[in-house]
């Protein structure tokens, strides 16, 4: 039996999802629109789940490029209308359209220069008529086996707040690099980091000229702790790179006759390289996919910017 009330309430959600794509009209177009030429914010405001709802959807628009909030109707009357200016786009979510905290707050809105919309479960609701552009989000039932607790009218809500979200991505032409700069922290934050911002430059490349002896060798590596050294001259212009397998390698082929060698006898003349503008997930996969530990960063003329190590990207593999 609960098995079978959990899949009917999917069921039920996802034929409001259907019945709010087939229902959607020019009015969700024009709200893209408004969103866009407006100077301001995009506030939403709805009561109850309603007002849940409200603070994701504004969550998701702020994280994509669409600077939002969230404004509960309540404190509106104590302080907080405050935060509605003129070149504001109010969105106002009430699955009854009848919701007597957003209706009292409609004209208040207005009188702010606020452009006011409303999505509602009736196209001929007060509040609907209130508004200067309605969008209909109405629902055959709720999922509620009482039939009271809003499940499919929030569900439907939530995914008009995503379909918003999505098309003002592409409206505005809203990149991975922009969303990367929105979200400086944490494994996600990492995984959108360019190359540049996390490899090593200066003097914590491990680096020596060609003419170096396998001592200074040994100890460039040794010292850096990434397990290898580049090799190039004074000029940033790459000869290659020793890793400390091929220094294990050169022992076990030459002996003790491979301390006679220069690092430029011993490099391997085409490293694998990177440029400092790739996107960290871009780096990791040609790490594994090629299974080495690090990378040159060069520019489009060859010459060295940086190194990145296996272990700069630490924790994207579980992303």
């Amino acid at each position: 039996m609960t098995l079978e009330s959990a899949k009917k309430v999917l069921t039920i959600e996802a034929q409001a999802l259907l019945r709010l794509r087939d229902g959607l009209d020019e009015n969700f177009p024009k709200l893209v629109e408004t969103i866009l030429a407006a100077p301001g914010r995009v506030v939403l405001t709805g009561m109850g789940k309603s007002g849940l709802v409200c603070a994701k959807i504004a969550a998701t628009l702020s994280s994509t490029g669409t600077p939002a909030l969230s404004l509960h109707p309540a404190d509106a009357f104590h302080g907080d209308l405050g935060m509605v200016t003129a070149g504001d786009v109010v969105l106002a979510l009430s699955n009854s359209g009848e919701t007597e905290e957003l209706i009292r707050l409609a004209p208040f809105i207005k009188r702010l220069g606020a452009f006011l919309a409303s999505a509602t479960g009736n196209a001929k609701s007060t509040l609907a008529g209130a508004s200067d552009l309605h969008i209909t989000v109405a629902v055959d039932h709720e999922a509620c086996p009482l039939g009271l607790a809003p499940m499919a009218s929030t569900t439907a809500q939530m995914a008009l707040g995503d379909a918003l979200a999505a098309a003002l991505i592409e409206r505005r032409g809203f990149k991975a690099e922009d969303f990367a700069r929105l979200h400086p922290g944490g494994k996600l934050g990492k995984r959108l980091m360019r190359v540049s911002e996390l490899m090593h430059t200066g003097k914590e490349i491990p680096r020596v000229p060609p003419t170096a002896s396998m001592q200074e060798t040994i100890y460039e590596i040794s010292s850096k702790k990434l397990g290898m050294t580049v090799v190039a001259d004074d000029g940033g212009r790459l000869h290659g790179v020793i890793t400390d397998g091929d220094m294990r390698r050169l022992i076990e082929r030459h002996g003790a006759a491979f301390l006679q060698m220069t690092a430029a006898d011993c490099a391997h003349r085409t490293p694998m390289t990177i440029s400092p503008d790739a996107m960290a997930v871009e780096a990791l996969g040609l790490l594994e996919s090629r299974k080495i530990t690090s990378l040159v960063v060069a520019d489009p003329q060859g010459r060295l910017l940086g190194v990145l190590h296996l272990h700069d990207l630490w924790g994207l593999q579980m992303i």
